[in-house]
């Protein structure tokens, strides 16, 4: 919805639905699945399975009590959240892509932004346990420096289809289970993440 103003909360989030199941990776600008002529293998309805999203909305009306929708920044979030959260919460972040965050989001972050929640992670959620996953850059791997982690490949289909490579970090003292299929475990973490034998 290119003029979302004077649109009500509903319209704007069945837009935003919309767009995300019909276009490429669920990203609203990664353009349409099919392309616009439709000519592609997969259709515009390729993700638009509406029993499916029907029943996945249920699902998550039932569980609506247990669930809080915030717009605030996410370094806002944990900076007033880890002190309220129960020990046993898993805070998992998937922050915008790093290299190419400016090519598929409207909003992107910036160095200073992906340093800032890296430093806050890193340094200050002591009681919680996190995960946080990325592209697989050097600038992110110095940012998440020490920490415990992962490397695997994934298929892209946001405008092209590709292969790409990611990471997972894991602070310290989480369970991760036995890893299977293409993982790359890196050599000075092969002792604290190994995949099964």
């Amino acid at each position: 919805m290119e003029k979302p103003d004077g649109r009500s909360d509903v319209e704007l989030g069945f837009a935003t639905f919309f767009l995300n199941r019909t276009n490429r990776s669920g990203i609203l600008n990664g353009g349409i699945i099919g392309g616009r002529d439709q000519t592609g293998p997969w259709k515009i309805d390729a993700r638009f399975n509406s029993k499916e999203l029907v029943h996945r909305i249920k699902v998550i009306a039932q569980m609506s009590d247990r669930i809080r929708l915030t717009r605030q920044d996410a370094l806002k979030l944990l900076k007033t959240g880890v002190s309220r959260w129960p020990e046993e919460t898993l805070i998992y972040l998937d922050p915008r892509y790093y290299a190419k965050g400016r090519d598929l989001y409207y909003d992107f972050y910036k160095q200073k932004d992906h340093s800032s929640v890296a430093s806050f992670v890193t340094s200050s959620i002591n009681r919680q346990r996190w995960i946080v996953s990325y592209d697989n850059v050097q600038p992110i791997r110095d940012l998440y420096r020490g920490a415990r982690h992962v490397v695997y490949d994934i298929g892209y289909s946001a405008r092209k289809a590709s292969q790409g490579s990611e990471v997972m970090f894991f602070c310290d003292g989480l369970t991760v289970p036995p890893l299977v299929g293409p993982v790359k475990i890196t050599e000075d973490h092969a002792g604290l993440l190994r995949r099964p034998a």
